[in-house]
């Protein structure tokens, strides 16, 4: 799974998980299901009332006409998720992560022709792969992408961290921190430190010192890596 940053007009890093091929094409096919389902039964109900031939723009109307609409209306009024799209978690953002707005998903839904339609999925599966941001050829010219909303949880994403023999803590005070905090410190320092962003660390190493109430007296970067092995060692029973 390929992800990207984007910053934020307050220079805030926001990580974007592009949504997999498998994960877009299982949505696909959901709603394809669904769309398979509707079409047979609007089809047997229209049969039923014995609605000839003359009479045959009521199919169209009836059943063609929402088929056709079914992308463009589920995700402009449903937050840029189609069923299959909501089913896997998955949704249609603009680039900058914030929801798209009618045009884009008026463009990405029309160039579905070329995409999806008339290569069978080929021309977006290649854009994709090539792409790196989840992006088809209606998406690069929208300015959207799909991206999944899962959790997507590893190892270094845990309170978990090995601590060194005779390790001496520094600061009894983080027992006062719950596991969703040092997660979330864990995650924002490591951020922070990849892509060399000293003002988050310093910023984070100040609320931790406020919220435990203690004055550092190392740096930031040290003080929050010393608070993230000190709650280890109280937590893991030492």
């Amino acid at each position: 799974m390929d992800n990207f940053q984007i910053e934020t007009a307050q220079n805030i890093g926001i990580h974007q998980n592009v949504a997999g091929i498998g994960e877009r094409i299982l949505a696909f096919l959901i709603d394809t299901l669904i769309l398979t389902g509707f079409a047979i039964l609007t089809s047997l109900a229209i049969s039923g009332l014995g609605l000839g031939g003359g009479e045959l723009w009521v199919y169209y109307l009836v059943v063609g006409l929402p088929i056709f609409l079914y992308y463009l209306l589920w995700e402009t009024f449903n937050n840029g998720q189609s069923p299959g799209k909501a089913a896997l978690d998955l949704r249609v953002v603009r680039l900058d992560g914030a929801r798209p707005r009618f045009n884009q998903f008026i463009v990405r839904w029309l160039l579905r022709i070329v995409d999806i339609s008339i290569s069978s999925g080929a021309v977006a599966v290649v854009t994709i792969l090539l792409n790196g941001k989840g992006q088809r050829l209606g998406d690069l010219a929208a300015g959207t992408t799909v991206i999944t909303e899962k959790k997507q949880v590893n190892l270094s994403q845990t309170i978990l961290m090995d601590l060194p023999e005779n390790f001496e803590p520094t600061y009894p005070q983080v027992i006062a921190l719950k596991d969703r905090d040092i997660q979330d410190i864990k995650r924002i320092y490591n951020d922070a430190r990849q892509y060399g962003n000293h003002k988050v660390i310093v910023t984070l190493s100040q609320k931790i010192a406020s919220i435990i109430e203690v004055e550092p007296k190392e740096k930031p970067v040290d003080f929050v890596r010393i608070i993230l092995r000190d709650y280890n060692y109280y937590t893991q029973g030492n």
